[in-house]
């Protein structure tokens, strides 16, 4: 379903250019989770903005369900985010003295979804990230896990077929992230959908189908995890 062919994305500045992805190839299947792991500044957060069309790579091929992404003008990029890319970012982006509903159902009402259905779909996800008892909550209200369980809330929403998770866990204790991980890939079974997990979580990595190492730009051979 996803396809990387080649991929490469340097940064220049100050006289200095740095291959944050060079060359990378990877095809991911439908409810396949793939883990990527590596050091910081290895190019993980750069991966998953190439293959959201937030970042444009200077060569190479990203494919999803056959179309080509690098193509896409910005207002077919922001389509594609919203019908089929759930983006579960680093920092949880909640807006301040909205609840968790509110929040949760963001994406949604973007995209024009109903009101009432929107609510009740967020309302779906926060039961099954364990904040059934806090939908009334603003982001001053919860702890900085509980937010990030909102901000994949908010992600899974949308019931996206491709979800880019950048360190989901990283806020989380162990029985969270277990919960959490577990959670991508009862989806992933149910929907069809493809995950591309980056962490520094060994422990949510060793539940991936797959686990990838990025460093310096470029992947190493899969590490099978079953």
């Amino acid at each position: 379903m996803l396809e990387l062919d080649a991929v490469v994305k340097h940064y220049r500045g100050a006289g200095e250019e740095v291959a944050a992805i060079d060359g990378v190839s990877l095809t991911i299947a439908p409810r396949e989770i793939v883990a990527v792991e590596g050091p910081s500044g290895s190019g993980k957060t750069t991966l998953l903005l190439l293959i959201a069309a937030l970042l444009r790579p200077e060569r190479g091929s990203i494919r999803f369900a056959g179309r080509e992404i690098t193509s896409l003008s910005d207002d077919q990029a922001s389509d594609y985010r919203f019908a089929e890319v759930g983006f579960i970012h680093q920092t949880t982006r909640l807006t301040a003295h909205s609840t968790a509903v509110q929040n949760a159902a963001r994406t949604l009402l973007m995209g024009r979804v109903g009101i009432r259905e929107a609510k009740a779909r967020a309302t779906e996800y926060l039961e099954r990230v364990g904040l059934g008892d806090r939908l009334g909550h603003t982001p001053e209200q919860l702890s900085a896990g509980q937010r990030q369980r909102v901000a994949i809330a908010r992600a899974l929403a949308t019931e996206p077929k491709l979800i880019l998770a950048d360190e989901p866990t990283g806020n989380l204790d162990s029985a969270a992230s277990l919960q959490t991980v577990e959670l991508l890939a009862q989806i992933a079974h149910d929907s069809g959908a493809c995950v591309l997990l980056v962490t520094h979580d060994p422990e949510a990595a060793a539940l991936a189908d797959r686990r990838l190492q990025l460093r310096d730009g470029t992947l190493s051979q899969s590490i099978a995890t079953a």
